[in-house]
């Protein structure tokens, strides 16, 4: 699962991407045209605690790819800035899962934003307005399309042409009038209809308002100003200063420690950003704990018990018998799978049940 990184120049998107991957690609070029993947374990207490019980010779955490795109040049008439991007570029966009909007709210004389001043709920507006001026010029060019090839075809094509035009049209009078299309409330018919669009609207948003370190404190109130105003569907708004994240990580565990104290930081808010980014993409986690390993595995939240042994391996899923699970909560209580099962919070179930986070599973299944 992969989630795109995004954000005007100057805003410190690649900031924010070194921060999140331990990264060191290259800042400060205003928006320039290289693109940066990287690869981010989840932070997840709970290996640790289930490390303690089983002793295992390694821990594997659930990740999360992100990548940091380009700026999209601004649009002009006749002219969709986020389509100028190159080829690969714009299809690693549209094929990302989610999307991080980096908004710059960070004062620096050194490096002053290209607008002369920072509003970051009018940098969000412009990002707003540049993807949905894509999507526009996407539903455009298909409506085209379906009202002259459309028309052709055997009958069964011609209502399904017909249909699809039908939420095409939704969708485009949807973005005229302001309005992603994941506000739009689509049943799942019609996003089975748009599917292979892949429409930048349409993807869940997590806006990381980046604030300097004078604005920490305040960063709270600035979160509930942008957000208020700023309700759209699927949409999640956070806070953090990449550049005293970014310094936090180059620091040994102790020192960072004090750091924080100093700067009245309770919790590290990369930690907090990758744990949304990770709830944003509709992910859970799963557990499996044994001598050899404690890992999470990620699914999609209400994946059955043979989606989650397909996650494992597809000889599980097509082997399957049962899924031996039980809460995390209860095996850390209890001490051990035994006493689990001797309390009755080990349960056995079938290939339909629905796996929430945090279950511990082990898979039974014939070879």
């Amino acid at each position: 699962m992969q989630t795109a990184i995004v954000g005007l120049a100057g805003s410190g998107k690649t900031t924010v991407f070194n921060t999140l991957t331990r990264g060191h690609a290259e800042t400060g070029g205003y928006g320039g045209v290289t693109l940066n993947v990287g690869v981010v374990k989840v932070p997840d207490p709970r290996l640790d605690a289930l490390a303690a019980i089983f002793k295992p010779k390694k821990i594997v955490q659930a990740d999360v790819t992100y990548v940091d795109m380009p700026a999209p040049p601004p649009s002009t008439e006749g002219h969709v800035g986020t389509e100028e991007l190159p080829p690969d570029h714009l299809a690693r966009l549209r094929d990302s899962d989610a999307l991080l909007r980096v908004v710059r709210a960070f004062e620096d004389p050194a490096n002053p934003h290209p607008e002369g001043s920072v509003d970051p709920a009018r940098d969000l507006e412009r990002l707003d307005l540049e993807f949905m001026l894509a999507d526009l010029a996407m539903t455009e060019r298909r409506l085209e399309r379906l009202r002259g090839s459309g028309r052709h075809g055997t009958p069964a094509e011609r209502e399904s042409a017909e249909r699809e035009e039908v939420v095409v049209q939704r969708i485009h009078e949807g973005l005229q009038a302001g309005s992603p299309i994941r506000d739009l409330s689509l049943d799942l018919d019609e996003e089975r209809q748009i599917r292979g669009f892949r429409f930048l609207t349409q993807k869940p948003v997590l806006v990381l308002l980046n604030v300097g370190e004078k604005d920490l404190a305040t960063a709270p109130a600035l979160v509930d100003r942008v957000a208020s105003p700023y309700r759209h569907q699927h949409v999640m708004v956070e806070a953090l200063s990449a550049r005293i994240e970014m310094e936090l990580g180059e620091l040994e565990p102790d020192e960072a420690a004090v750091f924080m104290a100093e700067l009245g930081i309770a919790e590290s808010g990369l930690d907090r950003v990758i744990a949304l980014s990770y709830r944003l993409l509709g992910l859970i986690s799963f557990l499996t704990a044994g001598p050899d390993e404690v890992r999470a595995w990620p699914i999609p939240d209400g994946s059955t018990a043979v989606d989650a042994a397909g996650a494992i391996h597809t000889d599980l899923a097509k082997g399957f018998i049962r899924a031996e699970t039980v809460a995390y909560e209860d095996l850390v209580k209890l001490g051990s799978m035994a006493e689990a099962r001797k309390a009755g919070r080990l349960r056995s179930e079938g290939r339909t049940y629905r796996v929430h986070d945090g279950d511990v599973v082990e898979i039974l299944f014939s070879r």
